[in-house]
């Protein structure tokens, strides 16, 4: 059952990569884009720009959850190396359950008012031919950290797994 959910949250996470993959090409896409008209036709859009900023914010965002199932993620690798596989397995558990757990569940709840004012006054960007719709980007902010707890959840199973797998 637990290696089925590990698996089930694999594969979400891969899918997220994925996507974010395809974002990271569009924003390279949209930033030649800009430049392209920025210094051959003497042209820009303010609109452009902001989207380089909310495509690159919500690769980051979601970035992280890929990072960790990936072991993409930093640790201080010059003593983790010299430790056993299954005393890296306890540290790999302690750190998510005591250390990234507790900061992704404030940054989730947290953001929700963020979000929600956003929202309400439907924010906007505050330059002339921005974007509208600001609230949107910001809800990305509690939906990536939920999904980070999710990819935690994943990273704790598939270590307990190697953890008894060692035993």
């Amino acid at each position: 059952m637990l290696s089925v959910l590990e698996k089930s949250i694999a594969r979400a996470v891969d899918v997220v990569g994925w996507l974010t993959s395809i974002l990271l090409l569009l924003m390279v896409l949209n930033v030649s884009f800009d430049v392209l008209m920025r210094y051959v036709f003497h042209n820009s859009s303010v609109g452009m720009q902001e989207m380089e900023w909310h495509l690159f914010a919500v690769i980051i965002l979601f970035g992280i959850s890929v990072a960790l199932k990936d072991e993409g993620h930093v640790r201080v690798d010059f003593l983790y190396e010299r430790f056993s596989p299954k005393k890296k397995a306890i540290i790999n558990i302690c750190g998510t359950l005591f250390f990234l757990m507790p900061v992704a569940l404030l940054i989730f709840f947290g953001s929700f008012e963020f979000v929600r004012d956003a929202w309400e006054i439907n924010e906007i960007s505050e330059d002339p031919g921005g974007l509208h719709y600001r609230w949107l980007i910001k809800g990305m902010i509690p939906l990536s950290f939920g999904f980070l707890l999710l990819s935690a959840i994943g990273y704790i199973l598939q270590n307990i797994r190697l953890y008894k797998a060692l035993k």
